[in-house]
């Protein structure tokens, strides 16, 4: 986003007069959740002082700053305290969808025995998120972040990947019992020099944990660019 985001943080970009974050509030408002815990860093005051303590919306909100250490997955540890011992939804703040994912998200999750959910979509480079595989109950086998070429063709060339298959993108969001903090605590650095949630995701498979899959079929929106947000201020997203 460059100079867009120089004094606020790119969740707070305005899209049809709102923030993309309220966006986001609103339509996890409209599931029924009403407590919100909100991870900031850069200019976190913008964040903090456009949403306070949420009754302006009718919910508590709290927040917390992330620390030094960068990555999807060290984002995540200010809430630990504030989730407690309850399943929690998490969401990047810059992934906009229609209310209705997050209700198939929690009953998806109350259908079965999980530790953890991952939302997907098709038709995204996967060298820029990460592919998943699932087995035939489509929970979690496998994560792949941000795989390069020939990693590609490594998967091709194992079978992970098969001929006509579709190579399912992270999407962002996720549903998470308290569990997937141990995990969070045990990353290091991948190779990029980041704390990946992904890579916890990995560990919570090997441990026997089962994270179900969802394919998001619906809106689903990553603004990753100046060209995506102007798509979304004229409707077109």
């Amino acid at each position: 986003m460059k100079h867009l985001t120089q004094e606020m943080p790119k969740p707070m970009l305005p899209v049809q007069g709102r923030p993309i974050l309220e966006h986001i509030l609103t339509g996890l408002i409209e599931t029924g959740i009403r407590e919100f815990f909100i991870v900031t860093k850069h200019c976190a005051e913008v964040v903090e002082s456009h949403f306070g303590d949420g009754s302006k919306w009718g919910v508590r909100i709290e927040f917390g700053r992330q620390g030094d250490l960068d990555g999807t997955g060290k984002a995540v540890e200010p809430a630990r305290g504030f989730v407690g011992s309850e399943p929690f939804l998490l969401t990047y703040g810059d992934i906009l969808v229609k209310p209705g994912t997050y209700r198939g998200m929690l009953e998806r999750f109350a259908g079965g025995t999980f530790s953890g959910l991952l939302t997907v979509t098709r038709g995204e480079d996967v060298r820029k998120g990460g592919i998943n595989f699932f087995d035939d109950e489509f929970c979690l086998r496998r994560v792949v972040e941000k795989p390069s070429d020939a990693q590609l063709d490594e998967l091709r060339a194992t079978g992970w990947l098969k001929p006509g298959a579709p190579a399912w993108y992270n999407a962002g969001i996720y549903i998470f019992a308290p569990v997937v903090f141990e995990h969070i605590a045990q990353l290091q650095p991948s190779p990029r020099g980041e704390y990946e949630l992904t890579d916890a995701l990995s560990t919570m498979v090997e441990a026997g944990e089962r994270i179900a899959g969802l394919q998001i079929a619906d809106r689903w929106v990553d603004v990753r660019d100046p060209e995506t947000l102007g798509q979304l201020e004229r409707g077109e997203l």
